[in-house]
């Protein structure tokens, strides 16, 4: 067994893998409902390897008893295929009228038999409103129970729904991992039922539903082009979820050449439709002008129907309009409170964002295991930034017992280092020097290259590279922060950025600082947000102009969804 003491990054990291593939959910399954197959008696199983926390077990009769009781027989395996082909002529207009009320019905009475192609459609039905009330809960239930059994349509939404979440669906993205790499071993033969219905029967629900899988790489390769051309096509027929995801294409360049105010043309057809999607990215256009005027204010208001929907995107980012007075007046209550109800569905920023919250009683009473806690959550998920902070919790005994041999420490520092979180790489590379939880590495510490301080302190010491004072100030890329800090201050710089302290080799240059703070932001630094901000506050006051900078820079806690 390997020791804390010579546990290897190699090491560190497998683990760091292997641990996000370990899935502990538990889902309800309603006995009362009337589209439960019930042809298969399905109880809990605490042994069960399943992700959905179910399995088929043997009662204590005998067999032949048991199979001729709960598997269908010949003739309700042709009797649920006849009416799952009903089902399909009925919802698409195959050889007769269209009729989705009537197919929802045939495809429950498939399902019933044990249809696992009909389960599918009937979930898909649920989800989009197809000739029934949209019920996304429901969808959910019967996407689980038929991606258990490999249902590729199932599996391809199922991937979907927990990487980007709808209201009442739960965002989960290392289980959308899971589910992808289910049907990903199938490959594009498990999207069959979708690739007929969008080409050959022009469905506009399935057209976008394509599109989402060229985007992710869902059972195909990934492919914007592909993904734009579906996602037009689903558009231009009307359909909400299409038009937004549209707009996200234009506003991106993704699939197409960027325009921005085609963008926000879409976004404002699908917003017209109720898509809560759409409503989040108009906000996300106005707090960072994109495709119209800058407008906190106008970005408060279209958050805030959005998150009215139930949007975790949205609910996350009202949030940090709350907490920073962002188009609104600050109110730390209602930033705590918007941060959880995101949170509590799973959105990995928010869970992020309320850890924070509660580790420094911003809008909630300070409760350092709280922090812990939503830390976390939102670790698991592979969000970098919580796994920075929990590793820091670890190192530091805050709301967790206090890691004595480091090793807690360095594997969460490990893993978001893996993701360029700038900060990770210098707690890790701390660690790496100093032989924190694991041997002192100095070659290790000098390769954490986003980390200003510890690539710096490497060239001046001369450890794990060639000896070189000058180096820190000139490696940008490296040292961006730094070098930020170098270029505002000169020679007079903080005792904190042991280049400039000693007078190393750089003038004073406010517009060359800009540039690199802005840099090291974008890598996720948010000490180099901060120090921007007041960058820029500066400026304007030193040449007479009104400083309106208060909250520009927060546009890395949210980010454009393409989860239309």
């Amino acid at each position: 067994m390997v020791g804390p003491l010579t546990m290897s990054a190699s090491h560190i990291l497998h683990r760091g893998r292997s641990v996000f593939s370990k899935l502990n959910k538990k889902y309800r399954q309603p006995s009362n409902s009337s589209d439960h197959i019930e042809v298969q008696q399905q109880t809990s199983s605490p042994s069960s390897s399943s992700i959905c926390s179910f399995s088929t077990t043997t009662p204590s009769h005998s067999v032949e008893s048991f199979v001729s009781t709960t598997l269908p027989s010949e003739h309700d395996t042709a009797r649920a295929q006849q009416l799952f082909e009903l089902g399909q002529q009925l919802l698409f207009g195959r050889n007769q009228s269209k009729d989705e009320s009537a197919a929802v019905e045939y495809y429950r009475m498939a399902t019933q038999l044990g249809n696992l192609d009909a389960q599918g459609a009937l979930a898909f039905c649920y989800e989009f409103g197809l000739g029934i009330q949209p019920n996304f809960a429901e969808a959910e239930r019967l996407y689980l129970l038929a991606a258990e059994k490999g249902n590729g349509l199932a599996l391809s939404r199922l991937a979907f729904l927990r990487k980007y979440g709808r209201p009442s669906v739960k965002i989960d993205r290392i289980e959308s991992e899971f589910w992808q790499q289910k049907i990903n071993q199938q490959g594009p033969s498990a999207l069959t039922w979708l690739l007929e219905a969008a080409s050959v029967d022009n469905h506009d629900c399935c057209q976008y539903a394509l599109g989402v899988c060229y985007h992710d790489g869902v059972g195909v390769e990934k492919n914007a082009i592909e993904a734009f051309h579906w996602y037009r096509k689903s558009a231009e027929q009307g359909n909400a979820r299409g038009q937004g995801i549209l707009g996200y294409c234009y506003g991106e360049g993704f699939g197409v050449e960027r325009d921005r105010q085609k963008a926000m043309y879409w976004y404002r057809i699908a917003a017209e439709q109720g898509e809560s999607v759409a409503l989040y990215n108009i906000g996300y256009c106005y707090e960072d002008g994109l495709g119209v005027e800058r407008n906190p204010y106008e970005a408060v208001k279209w958050y805030r129907l959005s998150a009215e929907l139930g949007n975790a995107f949205a609910q996350n980012s009202l949030g940090y309009c709350y907490e920073d007075g962002v188009g609104i007046e600050q109110n730390l209550a209602l930033a705590a409170e918007w941060y959880t109800k995101s949170a509590e569905q799973g959105y990995p920023w928010a869970e992020c964002n309320l850890g924070y919250c509660n580790q420094n009683g911003i809008g909630v009473p300070k409760d350092d295991a709280k922090g812990a806690f939503w830390y976390r959550k939102a670790a698991l998920q592979g969000h970098a930034r919580a796994q920075h902070n929990l590793g820091f919790c670890y190192q530091n005994g805050i709301g967790v017992p206090k890691d004595q041999n480091g090793i807690g420490a360095v594997y969460w520092y490990y893993l978001s280092a893996e993701e360029n979180h700038a900060p990770a790489q210098l707690s890790l590379g701390y660690c790496f020097r100093n032989g924190v939880g694991v041997p002192k590495e100095p070659k290790e510490a000098s390769r954490q290259r986003s980390c200003p301080n510890s690539l710096g302190f490497c060239y001046e010491e001369g450890l794990g590279v060639e000896k070189n004072r000058e180096k820190p100030s000139f490696e940008p890329r490296q040292a961006q922060d730094k070098l930020g800090v170098c270029l505002q201050l000169g020679p007079r710089c903080c005792a904190g950025c042991q280049v400039a302290e000693k007078g190393l080799g750089c003038e004073v240059q406010l517009e060359e600082a800009s540039l690199w703070f802005e840099r090291a932001a974008a890598n996720g630094c948010r000490t180099s947000h901060e120090r921007l901000q007041r960058l820029l506050a500066r400026a304007c006051l030193e040449n007479g102009l009104e400083s309106n900078y208060n909250g520009l820079f927060l546009g890395a806690i949210g980010h454009c969804a393409p989860a239309a």
